[in-house]
């Protein structure tokens, strides 16, 4: 039989054993509080960022192919947001066996831009397809917007349609930064003509502009956030930056070019951050302007 003494002692244990479990029982949920509610707010962290993902690779299945080979043509293109969408658009398609391709500005970056981004790329391709002249489609996709009643984003536009067989170019510029032909020569022509950015005048005309790709020659277009992009002296890439990377890789595969003018404008930025989500296209035609 136990004393008294240990009796005693058993029982203080049970009240001590006891007291300590209250005391960790009510510090528990204090305590996991902080834990908890970092947690769920990483998970909806994660969740977010899983989402602007999907929606970058959406926006990226909306622009077309990256690559494309048509016969004597080649085509490479891409987009880089500078934060996670792109408010910098490509578009390419091919209508009636003529290749049909866009390049675009929408104004601001992130998220605003990027609601505009599919009602724009849907709106131009439904324009082309339906009316298949760039600058009359330019001027019913501008003509569209404005009649939303909303505070539309001002958007510079490259539209252009290429007859696969002579290789003529049909196009239009609505402010975009010019698009540039270079020729075997190195000689270039701007590709200037059309009208105003959208979104800004009703009823504002537009013209098309004419060129022709020769056999041998390159078409690059791109979004102002190349020529604009800085280095820590704040000097700007410009339009001569980008003719002079791609005359660097002169008669190298439009891939190949695309990637390397992307790698000039990175090392001419340096350590300075970019500011501005940035496009490029590039097409060649393959071949000796002798035998045009």
């Amino acid at each position: 039989m136990a004393s008294v003494a240990q009796i005693r002692s058993r029982y203080e244990n049970r009240k001590r054993t006891a007291s300590a479990a209250t005391t960790q029982a009510a510090r528990g949920p204090r305590h996991r509080a902080p834990q908890d509610q970092f947690a769920s707010l990483k998970r909806e962290h994660d969740d977010v960022c899983r989402a602007m993902y999907e929606a970058a690779q959406v926006q990226r299945k909306l622009c077309g192919p990256r690559h494309l080979r048509s016969g004597p043509y080649e085509f490479a293109s891409e987009i880089f947001p500078v934060r996670h969408l792109s408010g910098d658009f490509i578009s390419l398609l091919q209508i009636d066996g003529d290749l049909v391709f866009a390049i675009g500005d929408i104004a601001g970056k992130g998220l605003m831009a990027a609601m505009w981004f599919t009602h724009l790329v849907g709106m131009i391709r439904r324009q082309m397809t339906t009316l298949g002249d760039p600058a009359v489609a330019i001027s019913s996709v501008n003509r569209d917007l404005l009649l939303t009643g909303l505070e539309v984003p001002l958007t510079t536009l490259f539209l252009a349609r290429l007859n696969v067989a002579s290789g003529d170019l049909t196009y239009c510029n609505a402010g975009h930064p010019p698009a540039l032909l270079i020729r075997e020569n190195n000689d270039v022509q701007e590709l200037r003509t059309g009208g105003p950015v959208l979104g800004a005048i009703v009823g504002a005309p537009f013209a098309n502009g004419r060129a022709r790709l020769c056999t041998g020659q390159t078409l690059l277009a791109y979004s102002d956030g190349i020529a604009e992009c800085r280095n820590e002296m704040g000097i700007e890439f410009e339009a001569k930056g980008l003719l002079d990377a791609a005359r660097a890789c002169s008669g190298c595969k439009p891939r190949v070019m695309l990637f390397s003018v992307l790698a000039a404008v990175e090392n001419f930025a340096g350590i300075q951050r970019r500011e501005d989500d940035v496009a490029l296209m590039v097409l060649h035609r393959f071949g000796s302007c002798k035998n045009d």
